[in-house]
């Protein structure tokens, strides 16, 4: 047989057993915070229209994969899930309920360079809402977004909180025509890269005059209180078309982010923030993490215009998108959860004689919600099985052979310690569920302990 090499596509990989378990959890822990504030989930295709997917998010559609499919038709892979979003609302228009509140975890596809932590298959975490103008939406996407990134330990990150139409306001006042905006903004969003001489040298390179270079620098470069930053902002934007209507929109949504509860230390306003993406329209966010210096973990706003693309109206929408990869990275770099090994809870292993009897422990015992491993090592010795059992990661092991049966027992050991006990069959699942209920209690003991050492 000639064998063929195996190989996979640059950018793509395989997720192991081990990264599987951190993603799922990981997933399922975004999911239930999403689902605690009320956000329902959606699914859409991977593949949409060129037309839905074109003309709608800038930089990031140049790195569209697209293609003619077998009916000639015009295809892309999704690049993000807000742009399905937007499409899904307006198909859906009369089978949804307004604000539709919707969550979307899946995986997105762009063309860039692979390197180190970028690939050009990875996952998205997604929550938005639509229909709502008020600032309260706003502020419930950074309440979602900061309980996500508490929920997996991710403390130090903080939101920065800024307004597309602020930013729009300042290119005006640095007389730069509305055609050419992009460039001051992506020039504002690289300052923590290049800083403010940077720049100022790429401003002026787009034909902003070196003094009103320095007025946007001076605005969004000012340190203070959430009051004072946007006092100076409104003092130097008043009469800038756009300027203090920004002002007062950041202003409502400071005040719901205070009533909501979400801790002071968690947010600020930032008025350098900028977020490349074409299709904001008002408040921008990004949650960033300093110490360590880690960068953006998640990035927010709102896009009034995008579903109104497709219906021929403005219909207001606002949402949060988690960097999903880049979380994954920093709990295990700093191992921030306790995951499991492996999926079982438990293992059995296999003998002949007893063979009918542990499969209806095993039976029972996953009716009880126990996820139970039932050995098929036929020919392995006791010892085997159970070295089998450790190297997969599963912690116990229920071991039930004539001499328990007889006495109606089973003996319960951890397989990471050694340690083995004797119980009545009439009480393992009970057993068996409070050992492991005590061995996570203490892996998540043990995860907060080195976090915080």
């Amino acid at each position: 047989m000639n064998a063929r090499k195996p190989q996979i596509l640059k950018g793509f990989r395989d997720y192991t057993t081990d990264s599987m378990l951190l993603r799922q959890h990981v997933i399922s822990i975004f999911r239930s915070v999403f689902e605690c504030h009320g956000y329902e989930p959606i699914d859409t295709p991977a593949l949409e229209y060129m037309e839905i997917l074109s003309g709608k998010a800038g930089e990031n559609e140049k790195l569209m994969y697209h293609f003619q499919d077998q009916g000639d038709r015009e295809v892309g892979l999704r690049y993000d899930l807000t742009v399905p979003l937007a499409r899904f609302v307006a198909m859906h228009q009369n089978d949804i309920v307004v604000p539709f509140k919707r969550y979307h975890i899946a995986p997105v596809w762009r063309a860039e360079k692979p390197q180190r932590g970028r690939f050009r298959e990875f996952w998205q975490c997604d929550a938005d809402i639509v229909g709502s103008s008020s600032m309260l939406a706003d502020a419930e996407s950074i309440s979602v977004l900061v309980d996500a990134l508490l929920a997996v330990n991710l403390t130090s990150a903080v939101v920065s909180i800024n307004h597309r139409k602020l930013l729009q306001a300042l290119a005006e006042l640095a007389g730069v025509p509305k055609d050419q905006a992009a460039v001051l903004f992506r020039a504002i969003d690289k300052l923590g890269k290049i800083g403010p001489t940077g720049v100022r040298s790429e401003m002026m390179a787009a034909g902003t005059s070196e003094v009103s270079a320095t007025t946007v620098l001076d605005l969004v470069t000012a340190q203070g209180s959430p009051d004072e930053l946007l006092d100076e902002a409104d003092r130097k934007l008043r009469g800038v078309e756009g300027g203090s209507a920004a002002v007062l929109e950041l202003r409502d949504l400071i005040s719901y982010v205070e009533q909501l509860g979400v801790p002071g230390n968690a947010w600020k306003v930032d008025l350098s923030l900028a977020r490349g993406i074409d299709y904001y329209t008002g408040p921008v966010y990004e949650a960033i993490v300093e110490e360590p210096k880690i960068g953006s973990v998640a990035g927010a706003g709102r896009y009034d215009g995008l579903v109104g693309t497709f219906l021929g109206r403005e219909i207001p929408a606002t949402g949060m998108s988690l960097g999903f990869e880049r979380i994954l990275d920093v709990i295990r770099e700093f191992d921030l959860l306790s995951v499991p090994q492996s999926v079982a809870d438990v293992f059995i292993p296999v003998f002949p004689e007893t063979l009918p009897s542990t499969s209806q422990i095993a039976r029972e015992l996953r009716q009880q919600g126990v996820k139970t491993d039932q050995s098929i090592l036929t020919n392995r010795s006791l010892g085997d099985q159970l070295k089998y059992a450790g190297r997969r990661g599963i912690p116990l092991a229920v071991i039930v052979g004539s001499a328990e049966l007889a006495q109606g027992n089973a003996s319960i050991k951890d397989l990471k310690t050694g340690d083995q006990d004797d119980v009545a069959l009439a009480v393992l699942g009970t057993a068996v569920r409070g050992m492991i209920e005590r061995q996570r209690a203490h892996g998540l003991v043990q995860s907060r302990e080195r976090q915080d050492g």
